[in-house]
C-alpha cells in the first residue's frame, strides 16, 4: 500500500496478480453465481432493500431510537403497506377479469329483443349502417361480420374466457406462491441493516475515506439518485397514459375515459416499477374496461399503449435514468437487456440499482487502487556505474 500527499491511501494490485489472480477470481465468481443462482439474487436484492432503508434508519437514530427498534418499526410499516396494496390489488384484478370475461361472452352469445340478435350481430348490422349513410355502400362488411360472429360462437366464447379467468386466478396464486422468498429477503435485509453499522466502519477502517465521502455513503446516494429517476419515470409515463385515455374519452374513442382517466394513469406509474414489462401490465386495466364498455375501442387502447411501450423503451427510459443514474444512455439499454437476458423480469429490475452501485463503487476504488504498470510505469531498474575520470587535453598540459 502507497500513500499519495493529501489523498486517500492507494492499494498496488501486482502485476501477477492482475495477469493471475483477478481473472481466477472472475471465474469463480461467475461459477458461484451461476450455481446458486436464485439465493445470488436473494441476496442481492435483501443488500439493494437494506442500502435503501439505511438512511431511514439512520433518521430514527438521530432522534435517540436505538437501531433495532428503527429497523423493526420501518419493515413494520413497509410489511403493512405493502399486504394492504397486494390484498387490494389482487382483489379487485381477479373480480374485475371475472366480470369482464362474463360480458364478453354475453357480448357474443346472448341474445336480446324481439329479433333475438346479440350485440355483436347488432353492432355489425350498425356498422353496415354508417357506412351505407355515409356513401360507403360499396363497403359489404354484414355477411362477413355476421359470418365472424358465428365462427366466435362456435369456438365456445365461454370456453376461452373461462380460461382467461383460470389464468389470472393461478397468476395470483403463484404471487402467493412467492411469499417465502419475500420472507427470505425481509429477513436477509434485517440482518444486514442491524450490521450496517460494523459494516461500514470496517470498511471506513480498511480503506478510509481521506477527506471524501465513504464507500457506503457513496451507494446510498447512488440508490436515492435511481429511486428519484424511477419516480420521474412513472409520473411521465403514468401522466402520458392518463392523458392519453382523457382524450380518448373526450373525443369518444373510449366512452367515459375521461372519467377514468386518473386512477388508469396511477396504475401504469405503479407498475411502471418493472421495465419494458410496466405498460403492458398497465395496459390489461383500460384495455378490460374498453372490452366491456365497447370492444372497438379496445383497439384504439391497446395502440396507444403500443406507442407508449416504445417511447418508454428507446427514448425515456435511457435518458431519464441515463440523467439520475450519471450513465449513458446505451449503457442504461445494455444493462436492461442484460438484465433480461440473465434473469428475465428480476434481472430487468436490478439491473439499474446495481449499476448506479457499480459505478458508485467504481468511483472510490479509482481514487484508492492502482495497477502496478507494465511498462513505461515508475518502476526502475537500478545500475551501479562506474565514475569516469575526466580526460586532460594537450592544452591543458601546457597550462
Amino acid at each position: 500500500m502507497s500513500t499519495s500527499f493529501g489523498g486517500p491511501p492507494r492499494v498496488v494490485i501486482p502485476r501477477w496478480v492482475q495477469l493471475v489472480g483477478l481473472p481466477l477470481v472472475l471465474v469463480l465468481a461467475w461459477m458461484l453465481a451461476s450455481t446458486a443462482s436464485h439465493v445470488v439474487v436473494l441476496f442481492i436484492v435483501a443488500g439493494l432493500i437494506a442500502l435503501l432503508l439505511d438512511p431511514v434508519v439512520r433518521t430514527f437514530g438521530r432522534v435517540g431510537v436505538r437501531r433495532g427498534l428503527a429497523v423493526a418499526f420501518v419493515y413494520l410499516a413497509f410489511a403493512a403497506a405493502l399486504i394492504v396494496a397486494v390484498a387490494a390489488l389482487g382483489t379487485v384484478v381477479v373480480s374485475q377479469t371475472k366480470s369482464a370475461a362474463n360480458r364478453f361472452n354475453a357480448y357474443f352469445t346472448v341474445p336480446h329483443g324481439r329479433t333475438h340478435q346479440t350485440s355483436a350481430y347488432r353492432d355489425v348490422d350498425r356498422l353496415q349502417h354508417w357506412l351505407n349513410t355515409h356513401h360507403l355502400r360499396s363497403i359489404k362488411i354484414e355477411k362477413s361480420g355476421h359470418r365472424l360472429v358465428r365462427k366466435i360462437q362456435r369456438r365456445d366464447v365461454g370456453k376461452y374466457t373461462h380460461r382467461v379467468v383460470n389464468f389470472v386466478e393461478g397468476a395470483a396464486i403463484s404471487i402467493g406462491k412467492g411469499v417465502f422468498d419475500a420472507v427470505l429477503i425481509v429477513v436477509i435485509s434485517i440482518y444486514m441493516l442491524l450490521g450496517m453499522d460494523r459494516l461500514r466502519q470496517r470498511i471506513d477502517r480498511r480503506f478510509p475515506p481521506g477527506g471524501g465521502t465513504p464507500l457506503l455513503l457513496r451507494i446510498e446516494h447512488s440508490l436515492a439518485s435511481y429511486v428519484r429517476g424511477q419516480i420521474a419515470l412513472s409520473l411521465i409515463i403514468g401522466a402520458s397514459a392518463g392523458f392519453g385515455l382523457y382524450v380518448f374519452g373526450l373525443t369518444g374513442l373510449l366512452p367515459h375515459g375521461d372519467t377514468y382517466a386518473l386512477v388508469f394513469g396511477a396504475w401504469v406509474a405503479v407498475v411502471e416499477i418493472l421495465p419494458y414489462l410496466g405498460p403492458w401490465l398497465g395496459a390489461i386495466p383500460p384495455i378490460i374496461y374498453a372490452l366491456v364498455v365497447h370492444p372497438v375501442s379496445a383497439i384504439w387502447v391497446a395502440l396507444l399503449f403500443l406507442g407508449i411501450h416504445q417511447l418508454e423503451g428507446h427514448l425515456v427510459v435511457p435518458n431519464v435514468m441515463g440523467r439520475s443514474l450519471r450513465l449513458h444512455p446505451l449503457l442504461v439499454i445494455f444493462g436492461l437487456l442484460a438484465g433480461t437476458a440473465i434473469d428475465g423480469i428480476a434481472g430487468a429490475l436490478m439491473a439499474l440499482p446495481l449499476l448506479a452501485v457499480g459505478r458508485a463503487t467504481f468511483e472510490f476504488f479509482s481514487e484508492r487502487v492502482v495497477f502496478e504498470p507494465w511498462r513505461g510505469g515508475e518502476v526502475t531498474i537500478p545500475v551501479e556505474v562506474e565514475p569516469v575520470q575526466p580526460v586532460e587535453t594537450p592544452a591543458a598540459l601546457d597550462l
